[in-house]
């Protein structure tokens, strides 16, 4: 499916105002970003699963929990807000409050979001002014500073939108996301923030939320580590008109889950593109599976297996390190039957045989784009993973991340 590509990112989606700004969190880059919806707005989540859960995550749950209508996001950068005790949820609820008071909108119609050092408590007095200053800059116009606003270690802002029909209706659907590092599946230290003007029901967008997540960021692999502050919110203020779409055995549900999928799988191969110290963009197909579960866990293990990612970044052809990957995945699957092939050179075909050129193999492997293909031979399922090399500028970054 094509879709048509919006420019506006986080505010594409009618309805939509955001702003991103300096407080003072960071020395100079920008740190804060709000996101309002101009009517109240169907919200969904889905959450890290790391036990040790940033004052934000626990926060936005108990809000979520209360309520599936919500009008704004408050998002800093530059410390996590994490491992803080009860100083940090009380920062926390506080930045909630603030950013209602200066919204005019209630309390619980408000999620807040953090990323950046773990350990460390907020400067509340900059945040508190911080959203004062943001709220008086909210524009459609903002989108780009928005996604400025909420990097850290990134080098470059990940926003995408696409619009689409549903139910005869034009609708938008766009997103800003941010990551890096500490890239893992369950999710990533990554968030990520949607909109669209579309009408749904509370429970098909939560659904439709973690169904999409769960094939895109929750297919990527930068480096093995699961953050404390992961989340992705979706916001569907339905300013767009069409009717409602309030059952996932509707026959627009699909229309809907693949643009939104699209839209979520583009701003999770962004992070992978951006990931620390990388040099090569990796995507790993899982076929002839016995179902899309195997084939899922197959290519998970392979993209994080740092003798994958350190012979890629090699340009080494080493085949043995991906079949070991399949090997302790979990998976149940006869080992002769595996095929490997990097892009269109077959590097090992049934029954262990080996027969390919060293030097087209590294030509393959010198491009910043490469596609690992394996094949069990055991169904028809398939799955796809995004991962990227581990280099040793990786190393240098998350050395002196603190310092």
């Amino acid at each position: 499916m094509t879709y048509h590509t919006l420019e506006n990112g986080i505010t594409a989606a009618r309805g939509f105002v955001a702003a991103g700004i300096h407080c003072g969190i960071k020395m100079a880059k920008k740190d804060l970003a709000i996101l309002l919806s101009e009517v109240p707005a169907v919200a969904a989540g889905v959450f890290t699963k790391n036990i040790v859960a940033a004052a934000p995550v626990v926060v936005d749950k108990v809000q979520l929990s209360r309520s599936t209508f919500i009008r704004a996001i408050v998002v800093n950068s530059g410390n996590a807000n994490a491992a803080t005790g009860e100083r940090g949820m009380q920062d926390a609820w506080s930045m909630v409050k603030t950013t209602a008071s200066a919204l005019g909108v209630k309390a619980h119609e408000v999620l807040v979001s953090s990323t950046g050092v773990i350990g460390k408590f907020l400067p509340m007095e900059k945040i508190h002014a911080g959203i004062q200053d943001a709220t008086g800059k909210l524009s459609r116009d903002c989108h780009r500073s928005s996604a400025e606003a909420i990097m850290t270690t990134d080098t470059f802002p990940k926003e995408y939108a696409v619009e689409l029909s549903l139910k005869g209706t034009a609708i938008a659907i766009g997103g800003m996301a941010k990551g890096s590092g500490m890239i893992a599946p369950n999710m990533a230290t990554m968030l990520a923030f949607v909109t669209t003007d579309a009408c749904v029901s509370p429970a098909v967008l939560q659904h439709v939320l973690r169904e999409a997540s769960d094939r895109s960021f929750n297919r990527i692999s930068v480096d093995g580590d699961t953050s404390t502050n992961d989340m992705v919110l979706l916001l569907a203020n339905g300013a767009a008109g069409n009717p409602s779409l309030n059952s996932v055995s509707d026959p627009d549900y699909q229309v809907f889950y693949n643009a939104l999928e699209h839209v979520l799988v583009y701003l999770s191969k962004m992070i992978v593109r951006d990931g620390e110290g990388a040099t090569k963009f990796v995507e790993i197909r899982v076929t002839g599976a016995a179902n899309e579960a195997t084939a899922d866990t197959a290519a998970r293990s392979i993209a994080n297996s740092n003798l994958v990612k350190t012979a890629l970044h090699g340009e080494d052809a080493n085949w043995g390190r991906i079949l070991a990957a399949v090997g302790y995945s979990g998976i149940d699957f006869v080992p002769e039957n595996v095929e490997i092939s990097l892009g269109s050179i077959p590097i090992l075909k049934k029954n262990f045989q080996i027969d390919f050129s060293e030097e087209e193999a590294k030509k393959v492997l010198t491009e910043k784009d490469i596609t690992i293909n394996v094949d069990l031979n055991q169904g028809n399922a398939s799955a796809s993973f995004w991962t990227c090399d581990l280099s040793k500028d990786y190393i240098t970054i998350n050395a002196n991340y603190r310092t």
